[in-house]
């Protein structure tokens, strides 16, 4: 029988701040099955909670901030951190308190994936965004998100016809405290999107893909949490990124429909069986 005393050694702990989402497709459910699909332990700390379906959010249920931070403080305790991973916060007050507990763990890299933030209102959102800018982005190594989220994120009161360029995003995130940033959903000529991982001095890594004709839950959340989970493994920034962004071209081409409303990710592609597959399809060896 297996001794517990001799276990082989743990796999990196990533810990995720995000939303609980029950319909499976985002927030904690795609950090958690990301984590896992790449090799690390997820830490899931619930900042929300989203009354939805795999189309749309109807309602945020708050949590306290102290509620929140309890969470972590528990587990850190505990377990070492390899990175960190900030999706949805939920409230400003949350915001605030996550910031003060990354400040304590300043050493381990931070991924902060921005999102759709349309379950505000107008006043919340730009409330929630300043708090955001001021307090998370000072701390975040690589912010990630499409260029029409990080355009509302980091241009919330200007107004364009045509998105800024990645590079005058990297500039506003560089005012911002951020060191590298992620763009993904730029539009190119003949079906293709682009995403490009910059520096304030260059771009680092620019990748196209084809677009899929199709809606996607979790794709942001997807993409960011293998990042960050990559990151842990010790991957460097633009072999994690590569290799993030090969993991969500391929769980966006197995995904399936749940329910009625968009298509999920399959994060766990590689266990899949198919005719289509090739001999170099990602695993999670290739992951490592």
């Amino acid at each position: 029988m297996p001794n517990p005393t001799e276990a082989p050694e743990s796999p990196p702990a990533v810990m995720a701040f995000n939303a609980a989402d029950p319909s499976g497709a985002a927030g904690l459910a795609a950090d958690q099955a990301v984590c896992a699909a790449v090799g690390c332990h997820a830490l899931p700390v619930t900042t929300s909670i989203w009354v939805r379906d795999t189309a749309e959010i109807f309602d945020i249920v708050e949590i306290e901030a102290d509620a929140v931070i309890e969470q972590a403080r528990a587990v850190l305790e505990d377990v070492e951190l390899a990175s960190w991973k900030v999706g949805f916060l939920g409230s400003v007050e949350v915001v605030s308190a996550v910031a003060e507990l990354l400040a304590d763990y300043s050493q381990v890299p931070l991924v902060t994936y921005v999102g759709n933030l349309q379950v505000f209102d107008e006043s919340q959102a730009e409330e929630y965004i300043k708090a955001m800018q001021e307090l998370v982005l000072p701390q975040t190594r690589v912010l990630c998100g499409n260029v029409t989220a990080l355009t509302q994120f980091l241009f919330p009161d200007v107004e364009r016809e045509e998105p800024p360029t990645p590079e005058a995003l990297m500039h506003q995130a560089q005012g911002m405290g951020v060191q590298y940033l992620l763009v993904t959903g730029i539009l190119v000529p003949e079906n293709h999107v682009e995403n490009v991982l910059l520096s304030p001095r260059r771009q680092l890594l620019r990748e196209r893909f084809e677009m899929f004709d199709a809606g996607f839950s979790g794709a942001g959340d997807t993409l960011s949490a293998a990042v960050a989970a990559l990151l842990g493994t010790g991957a460097k920034l633009d072999q994690a990124v590569h290799e993030g962004l090969e993991f969500l071209d391929q769980s966006l081409d197995f995904a399936y429909r749940p329910g009625m409303g968009h298509l999920v990710p399959d994060r766990f592609f590689w266990a899949q069986t198919s005719p289509e597959a090739d001999d170099d399809s990602i695993s999670p060896v290739g992951l490592q």
